[in-house]
């Protein structure tokens, strides 16, 4: 699974969150898979990955992880939760599928040595 991430990987190191995402937690965190970024327009990966671009990397990142081990059957009875970057992302049930904004939930309740991830198939930008 982790081979779908690449994309997740490089944009925590070129954020310096690596320390931060490996710490106590617990975190959830939603996890856009490779192809979630490539669903990017054109251009804005490449510009976030640069260095003068961190400290929006570091919000887009941080609004992707949510503080406590929610698992998915808990999440399910969410309608908000609010992220470590500080703002809320919206949570509903469509169809049988859980969206995350408008990202979908593709796989639940990856378990880490700190908390839980939930693969979504859209990254997630706060506005």
């Amino acid at each position: 699974m982790a081979a779908q991430f690449n994309t997740l990987v490089a944009a925590v190191k070129a954020a310096d969150l690596v320390d931060t995402l490996k710490g106590r937690g617990p975190f959830t965190v939603f996890a856009p898979t490779d192809a979630a970024f490539a669903k990017l327009s054109a251009g804005t990966l490449e510009s976030l990955l640069k260095p003068e671009n961190k400290a929006k990397l570091q919000a887009i990142l941080t609004y992707h992880v949510v503080p406590g081990q929610v698992m998915a059957k808990d999440v399910m009875k969410l309608s908000t939760a609010k992220t470590v970057e500080g703002r809320s992302i919206a949570i509903r049930t469509v169809n049988g599928s859980v969206m995350i904004n408008e990202a979908t939930v593709t796989k639940t309740d990856v378990s880490t040595s700190n908390g839980v991830i939930h693969v979504i198939d859209t990254v997630l930008l706060p506005e």
